[in-house]
C-alpha cells in the first residue's frame, strides 16, 4: 500500500504536529487490523528516531531483550551486557535520544505497547516518567503509541490517574473504513467492483483495511468471500480464533458476549446478555461491556424515551457477525460453499440485520443525505411488545433532532428495484401513528426509506415515504 487511502483528518491532525515547537504525545488507537500500525509508519516514516514492538504473549525478559535490540538498531551506543529491568533500559533510550538533533521533530513509536507492558514489570511507570522528565520538557519529540487494546489503552494511559495523567495530547481512534474509503482502497488496489458489490463485502467483512487487502483482481465478492472464509487454507477461516485472544487477557467473557449478540437480532439488554451469555453480572460483566465498547466491538443504544436501564447493546463489528452467522457453521466447508449458502433463508434474514448495522455504520452520511448534517441528532430505537389490545411494534433506528422532527427510519436490502405495495404502505404508515400513540410526541415524523436498489415510484410511494436514501448516497464523502 504505496498511497494513503482515506484517513484525511487523521493524517492531516498527525502531520501539522511534526511543524510545531512543542513535544507531543500521541496515541493511536482502534479494531485489530484497522490500520494503526501503517498509519504511523506512513506520516512519520521520515522522521522516526526509534521504533519497537511489544511480542504477543512475551515476558519481561523476552520484552527487554527485544526493546533493547531496537536501541541497538537505531543507536551507536554499544550493548556491552544486557540490562536486567527496564530501569536500566529507559537509561539506554533516554542516551540515545540525547544525541540527536533537535532541528527536526523526532518520533518514537512503540507498537502494540499493551503486549509490553507486563504485570509488575515497572514499564508503564518508566514510560510516564521518560515523558514528564524528559520528553515533554523538550520541543523536537513525538512519543506516539499504538495497539489493539484499546480498552487497555484507555484505562491504563488515556484514563490513568497516575504518572500519565492529562499526559496524552492527541487521541486518535481510527475506525473502519467507509463505504466511499472501501471503494478507494479497493481501486487503488486495482480492484473494480460495483457498489452493490463492494456492499456485500462490507457487510460480511466491514471495513478492515487487512480484510480488503487481500481481495483479488477480477474476483466477485462472492468469489473472495467463498475464499477467504470458507475454502481450505482461506486467511480469514481462522481469524476470529484470534481476533479477542490478541486484545484481552482473558477473552472468555468477551467471546461469550460476542457470541450471543452476533445470533441477536437487534441487540440484547443487560439482564438478557448476562443470562444468556452467562456473564455474571456485577465487576465480570461491566469490565467485559466496558472493553468492547472501548475496542469498538460494540454499540451501546438508548431506546427512545429510556435512561441508561433500559441501554440495549449490539454488536456492531461485520467480520464477527458473518463468523457467528455463517462461518462457525460451516468449518469443514468445501469451496463454492458460500454460493448454496447465498440461496437460503438464513442469508435473505441476514442481508436485512446487515444492512441496518451498514447504516447504522454510516449515520453521517445518512445525514447529510436528509440535509441534516448540522442539526444536532440523537440515535436512538423503539420497541413496544403487543399486550392485550395494544399491538406491538419495532423501529431499529430513529433520528431525533434538535429542530422538533423525528425521522423514523426503515433499511431495506432488495435484490432489483422494487415499489411500494399497498400492505407495506399500510404496514409503514401504521407503525408512524403507533409510535405517535405510544410516545405522545409533538414532533414532526418523516417516514425514511433507506435501501440498496432504485424504487419505482406510485401512489403509494408519494402518499407513505417523506425521505428516500439511496445506496449511491451512503458512498458519499
Amino acid at each position: 500500500m504505496a498511497i494513503m487511502v482515506g484517513r484525511k483528518a487523521q493524517t492531516e491532525t498527525m502531520a501539522d504536529l511534526l511543524s510545531l515547537k512543542k513535544s507531543y504525545f500521541v496515541a493511536v488507537t482502534g479494531r485489530r487490523r484497522v490500520g494503526k500500525t501503517y498509519l504511523i509508519d506512513q506520516v512519520y516514516k521520515d522522521n522516526i528516531c526509534f521504533r519497537v514492538t511489544g511480542i504477543q504473549d512475551g515476558n519481561q525478559k523476552e520484552q527487554i531483550v527485544n526493546f533493547v535490540q531496537k536501541i541497538a538498531e537505531h543507536s551507536n551506543i554499544p550493548i556491552v551486557s544486557m540490562p536486567q529491568n527496564w530501569q536500566q533500559v529507559f537509561i539506554l533510550l533516554k542516551k540515545h535520544l540525547e544525541t540527536l538533533p533537535k532541528n527536526r521533530k523526532q518520533v518514537l513509536f512503540i507498537d502494540e505497547l499493551p503486549w509490553m507492558a507486563t504485570i509488575r514489570s515497572g514499564f508503564i511507570q518508566l514510560l510516564a516518567h521518560l515523558w514528564n522528565d524528559y520528553l515533554s520538557k523538550e520541543k523536537h519529540f513525538i512519543l506516539a503509541i499504538c495497539g489493539s487494546a484499546t480498552s487497555w489503552i484507555s484505562k491504563k494511559i488515556i484514563s490513568d490517574k497516575g504518572g500519565f495523567h492529562n499526559r496524552i495530547t492527541h487521541h486518535i481512534q481510527l475506525p473502519p473504513f467507509t463505504l466511499e474509503e472501501t471503494r478507494a482502497f479497493l481501486l487503488n488496489n486495482k480492484i473494480k467492483l460495483v457498489d452493490s458489490e463492494i456492499c456485500e463485502l462490507y457487510m460480511a467483512l466491514g471495513g478492515i483495511p487487512y480484510y480488503l487487502e487481500l481481495i483479488r483482481k477480477g474476483e466477485s465478492a462472492t468469489e473472495a468471500i467463498d475464499r477467504l472464509c470458507f475454502a481450505d487454507g482461506g486467511l480469514l477461516k481462522k481469524e476470529y480464533e484470534h481476533l479477542y485472544k490478541a486484545l484481552f487477557n482473558q477473552s472468555a467473557n468477551h467471546e461469550a458476549i460476542v457470541s450471543v449478540l452476533g445470533k441477536s437480532k437487534s441487540g440484547l439488554g443487560r439482564t438478557e446478555l448476562s443470562k444468556k451469555s452467562k456473564v455474571a453480572t456485577g465487576g465480570p460483566f461491566t469490565r467485559t461491556m466496558e472493553d468492547l465498547v472501548l475496542s469498538g466491538f460494540v454499540a451501546e443504544q438508548h431506546p427512545y424515551g429510556k435512561t441508561k436501564q433500559g441501554m440495549i447493546y449490539r454488536l456492531t463489528d461485520e467480520f464477527s457477525v458473518f463468523y457467528h452467522r455463517f462461518i462457525s457453521k460451516h468449518k469443514k466447508a468445501v469451496s463454492g460453499i458460500w454460493q448454496e449458502i447465498s440461496k437460503t433463508q438464513p442469508y435473505k434474514i441476514w442481508l436485512g440485520f446487515a444492512f441496518e448495522a451498514l447504516c447504522m455504520r454510516h449515520l453521517p452520511q445518512i445525514k447529510r443525505a436528509l440535509s441534516i448534517a448540522n442539526v444536532y441528532t440523537e440515535v436512538s430505537s423503539f420497541y413496544k411488545l403487543a399486550e392485550a389490545e395494544n399491538e406491538g411494534i419495532q423501529i431499529d433506528i430513529l433520528l431525533d433532532r434538535a429542530d422538533k422532527t423525528i425521522n423514523i427510519c426503515e433499511c431495506k436490502y432488495y435484490n432489483e428495484p422494487f415499489e411500494l405495495s399497498k400492505q407495506y404502505s399500510e404496514l409503514l404508515n401504521k407503525r408512524k401513528e403507533l409510535f405517535k400513540q405510544y410516545t405522545k410526541t409533538k414532533k414532526n415524523l418523516f417516514t425514511t426509506l433507506i435501501t440498496n436498489q432504485p424504487i419505482n415510484k406510485n401512489d403509494y410511494y408519494y402518499a407513505t415515504l417523506d425521505k428516500v436514501v439511496t445506496l449511491d448516497e451512503l458512498f458519499a464523502k
